[in-house]
């Protein structure tokens, strides 16, 4: 099998490189959602008390995934701290990128959440601290499924949210029935798509490893995300993902939206319910499970003051901090990462969403299992995945413009993920 470096230098690189910062700055390197945003503000208190300046790198997802594993692969050294996630966090802790974490006993490690600490650790070493996590789930305008005439229920089936979008579908009003992501990236698109793969009984790989994306299950599914989105969803869908479909949504022109449950904390529009993720037949795995989570890259100069940002940053402290700040409050706090933001009253008060997505990230399973023999939810936990991912992705999209057939775009992804999985030497 070929190495994890070599893996991520034949990815393509992303933004220049950032300014070096002084010995006692920090660069930052997040990824641009809502949390993170927020956290610059906060963190202005941090730089107060420590006189430590943090410079921050905010970076589209995309952007982000390339510019930080192409610096951290060559040992570049742009960034003492990065945002990473689950994909990552234990690949790269084990092939000795980054740093293992060690807090004070005040941290509280244990309060992490199970799912979220395991899924950032490499044999019971925690390489990267959860901001914040989360799994997806369906959240709905009730108001228009109320005056349609149908009910949108958890776990229901994916032939049921097909007719709730299409009976909430009204272009001439600007709102549409379903807003899913379609711009390519392995954490873009393809991580709603391989729920719904998932949902239908496909995997990414066989019990061999080798890429199984011309089946049955990956053609029913694919074909019913593009008649989903083509009809029911927004023009331009395929360059769509998190934040542009947040900005759609808050500007009312979406029926639905099956997403990362950390976009409730972002809804502004009225009448907002939330539901368990859909599924064809096949309920494990129709939902996905993530961190963005802070990691150091192995050699960081400022590796110490790094620790020490990212065991404020990540606390019980921190949260609270959030929640009294002025501009922010009790419902803007980053949750799904420690079982005490649960707990607080004001938090339960603010945050309508919090039993639906505890309720989702308890149900997700990224254990290997007889259909998915390998770990992970919406990726596969192996270094040769967002290789793989990125090329199906750009292909998906193409059958989601119309540029492609979804038989052509599919065809094409085997041949690409069996070229990237023989060259990585699982088989020959």
């Amino acid at each position: 099998m070929k190495s994890i470096r070599n893996t991520a230098l034949g990815l393509t690189m992303g933004l220049a490189a950032a300014t070096t910062a002084m010995a006692d700055d920090l660069t930052i390197a997040i990824v641009n959602n809502g949390h993170m945003i927020n956290m610059q503000k906060v963190a202005e208190a941090y730089t107060a008390e420590t006189g430590t300046k943090l410079n921050w790198v905010s970076l589209e997802e995309g952007v982000l995934r390339e510019q930080v594993t192409s610096d951290t692969a060559t040992g570049g050294g742009q960034y003492d701290i990065i945002n990473i996630g689950m994909q990552e966090a234990p690949i790269w802790g084990a092939a000795g990128w980054i740093e293992p974490l060690n807090f004070g006993a005040d941290y509280d490690v244990d309060d992490i959440l199970p799912a979220m600490r395991a899924g950032l650790s490499h044999e019971g070493t925690l390489y990267a601290a959860p901001f914040y996590g989360e799994s997806s789930m369906v959240m709905y305008r009730k108001d228009l499924t109320d005056a349609a005439g149908v009910v949108v229920r958890d776990n229901d089936s994916w032939a049921n949210i097909k007719g709730a979008a299409m009976a909430m579908h009204n272009p001439d009003k600007g709102v549409y029935g379903a807003c899913l992501r379609g711009k390519p990236g392995w954490g873009d698109n393809m991580a709603f798509v391989t729920t719904m793969v998932n949902s239908f009984g496909g995997a990414w790989f066989d019990a061999d490893m080798k890429p199984a994306l011309n089946s049955a299950a990956w053609n029913e599914a694919i074909n019913f995300y593009v008649d989903l989105l083509g009809n029911y969803g927004p023009p331009g869908s395929e360059g769509n993902s998190f934040n542009e479909i947040l900005a759609l949504y808050n500007e009312g022109k979406c029926g639905m939206w099956i997403d990362a449950t950390i976009a409730a904390s972002f809804l502004t529009v009225d009448g907002v319910a939330y539901a368990q993720s859909p599924n064809a037949g096949n309920a494990v795995g129709a939902n996905w499970l993530w961190a963005w989570a802070m990691a150091i890259p192995a050699g960081s100069p400022n590796a110490a003051e790094a620790q020490k940002f990212i065991e404020w940053a990540t606390s019980k402290e921190y949260v609270k901090a959030v929640g009294m700040h002025p501009d922010f409050g009790w419902g803007s706090v980053p949750t799904g990462q420690r079982a005490s933001t649960y707990a607080i009253p004001e938090f339960k008060a603010a945050a309508k969403f919090a039993a639906a997505e505890m309720a989702a990230i308890d149900s997700a399973a990224p254990a290997a299992t007889d259909v998915k023999p390998y770990v992970g939810v919406q990726f596969a936990a192996i270094p040769e995945f967002p290789e793989v991912g990125t090329a199906v992705a750009q292909e998906i999209a193409a059958a989601l413009s119309g540029a492609k057939t979804v038989e052509e775009a599919l065809a094409a992804s085997q041949a690409a993920a069996d070229a990237i999985m023989k060259e990585a030497g699982y088989y020959e």
